[in-house]
């Protein structure tokens, strides 16, 4: 038989047609997309807060808007990856409960910036403030812009109950009453206010010594802890 009367067969067939070769590619990945992805939606680390994350407040929600809008996560990442590197920097590495009310997740790859996950509580509202007004006057080598307007500005109270009336939809436990003063909370505050309350809440409900207590708690409840309790009360 000449060679070219040769008819391809099996993976042959397959690796030589590019458009069969295309689809089957697709089909693999799709498939293996959904067994990766579609559990996710069901399990309860994914889809439930850890103990301690909490809804924004209306002048969080606000700083959590003007944090977008100024494209912060442009260069500020904010999940802390499951690294040596990384925890000993930032703080307990990310999970997937702390972004429960998060739409959407600022996760981000980019760090221009340092990341964001744990920074709350780690500066204080003046240290934000200065920070924001000129990056160089606290870090010399920054190259951070300027966000002095942010200052001069006020919230718009007025769009923020809608903005928590849409984000019940989509499963934040937000209330009639905390929708219904959301903007007096926010009236008369200027966006500098609303974005460091935005900063300073990120990560607090998990840290080294938020999962140091149960293991603490633990150790002072076990037989061995109260029979040395006991020995020093005597």
């Amino acid at each position: 038989m000449a060679e070219h009367d040769h008819k391809p067969t099996g993976h042959e067939r397959i690796e030589t047609n590019n458009f069969l070769m295309i689809v089957l590619i697709t089909l693999v990945v799709a498939v293996g997309g959904l067994v990766e992805i579609v559990p996710l939606f069901f399990q309860h680390s994914t889809t439930k807060p850890i103990e301690g994350v909490k809804p924004y407040t209306a002048l969080q929600l606000a700083g959590r808007d003007i944090y977008i809008r100024e494209g912060c996560y442009v260069c500020h990442s904010q999940m802390v990856r499951p690294f040596h590197a990384e925890t000993l920097r930032y703080g307990p590495y990310s999970v997937a409960g702390e972004f429960v009310y998060d739409h959407p997740f600022q996760w981000g790859s980019k760090r221009t910036g340092p990341d964001l996950a744990r920074v709350g509580g780690r500066y204080s509202d003046e240290w934000h403030r200065i920070h924001l007004i000129n990056p160089r006057d606290l870090v010399p080598e920054s190259n951070m812009p300027a966000y002095p307007w942010l200052e001069r500005r006020q919230v718009d109270a007025d769009v923020l109950p809608g903005r928590m009336a849409a984000l019940r939809k989509l499963g934040v436990p937000y209330t009639d009453e905390e929708i219904a003063k959301a903007a007096d909370e926010v009236r008369g505050k200027t966006e500098m206010e609303a974005l460091i309350a935005y900063l300073q809440s990120l990560g607090t409900a998990r840290s080294w010594d938020k999962l140091a207590q149960p293991s603490a708690q633990t150790a002072q409840t076990s037989p061995a802890a109260e029979a040395a309790s006991t020995q020093a009360a005597q």
